[in-house]
């Protein structure tokens, strides 16, 4: 059974402390865009995908449990500033700014409705944010199946057998609503019997690797190796044929038009390896993700964080034999008083990606290297997910 990180009931809202992953399982109580507002930053709850569900859950949450006023322009006005608030708690990632601006126009659609009310609008708003979480599944499960093809029919470890896999950061069921993007990808292989190994990256500094991806994958039961992240070349050169290496899959915070991906720290780093050793490439991401109103990764603002993350390191005691979670100790692995930089992503150019891989298929590039990521929003007919230029 996948993990669920995520749990959802018509006014109730609780989630996986990720912090206290992988040692104590522990969900935490959601009651409001508050409680929402810092799960998110303090990352008890992370990944584009997972933190704007959480956000929009969280409201609906606050909505069903609080008594509203009947005039529908006055909750609309309060939905949309709860909406602008939560979007304030992690500037990189599209997906949450996007579900904000949708849910947005839902609202204003209910409250524009004849004889609209503040229940219907609320109603309106519950609804919506509620589907998120149903498409959400959904999606990340589409982008497994493309991934796995395609990585069987498009790569020459594909053509041989069983694959192995690198990812990097945490992309599952931790950094969405179920199933997960990158991980979703190696997911469905392992359904296939077409894996043969997962490697994953520590991800300093916050070690999503160590803890969450490793944590997934001992979970699901596929076999996997953790890997620190000075490792990966050395992986590659040395393993890879060995192993069949067939890809390296991450995830993605930002897409932008023109293919450029921001991603967790560290990405970059393993497109120019993957480059190098002639391994592939590929982001698995929902449209969501993709920002056409962002022309390149210049225009990518990256967030920065404390350096007390790069310095510190925090964890239940080990005596030699065993864990005591009892006792969480914080220790220093750095020279006191040394300076630190620590930008939590980096944008990885779209000439080292040689696939997107979204809920809808896999966009490559064309014979002059470009990609043409609006064609992803013209599929679907009826049901077209608009792009986060102007979309609903």
């Amino acid at each position: 059974m996948v993990l669920q990180a995520i749990r959802y009931s018509r006014g109730q809202l609780e989630i996986l402390d990720q912090l206290k992953l992988p040692h104590a399982e522990e969900y935490d109580h959601i009651y409001s865009s508050t409680d929402a507002w810092h799960a998110i930053k303090e990352m008890r709850t992370r990944g584009a995908p997972a933190i704007a569900i959480v956000a929009a859950l969280a409201l609906a949450v606050e909505l069903e449990n609080m008594k509203l006023s009947s005039v529908a322009e006055e909750v609309k006005v309060f939905i949309v500033e709860k909406l602008n608030y939560l979007v304030t708690s992690r500037p990189t990632a599209v997906n949450l700014a996007d579900a904000a601006r949708k849910l947005k126009k839902v609202v204003e659609d209910a409250t524009g409705s004849e004889g609209a009310s503040g229940g219907m609008v609320r109603e309106a708003y519950v609804k919506a944010a509620e589907t998120m979480l149903v498409d959400d599944v959904s999606d990340n499960e589409n982008i497994g199946k493309h991934g796995a093809d395609w990585i069987v029919k498009n790569t020459e470890a594909g053509k041989k057998g069983q694959v192995s896999m690198l990812t990097h950061c945490n992309t599952g069921s931790l950094a969405t609503a179920g199933y997960g993007t990158a991980l979703g990808v190696i997911r469905s292989l392992h359904s296939k019997r077409a894996l043969k190994h997962a490697f994953c990256s520590e991800t300093r500094p916050y070690n999503q690797g160590s803890r969450l991806t490793a944590f997934e994958l001992v979970h699901d039961q596929i076999p996997a190796t953790l890997i620190t992240d000075s490792m990966a070349a050395a992986l590659l050169r040395l393993k890879g044929p060995a192993e069949n290496i067939a890809a390296v899959v991450v995830g993605a915070d930002r897409v932008a038009a023109n293919g450029d991906t921001a991603n967790k720290i560290g990405t970059y780093s393993l497109a120019i390896i993957a480059k190098h050793h002639g391994v592939k490439f590929l982001v698995a991401a929902p449209r969501t993700t993709i920002d056409l109103g962002t022309h390149s990764g210049e225009d990518i603002v990256i967030e920065e964080r404390s350096g007390k993350e790069v310095t510190l390191v925090k964890g239940p005691r080990h005596d030699g034999v065993s864990l005591d979670l009892n006792v969480v100790e914080t220790v220093s692995i750095a020279a006191n008083g040394i300076g630190v930089w620590n930008p939590a992503f980096d944008i990885t150019p779209a000439k080292l990606i040689d696939g997107i891989i979204t809920e809808v298929g896999v966009v490559e590039k064309d014979s002059d290297g470009v990609f043409h990521l609006d064609a992803v929003f013209k599929i679907d007919g009826p049901k077209v997910k608009p792009s986060t230029v102007g979309g609903i």
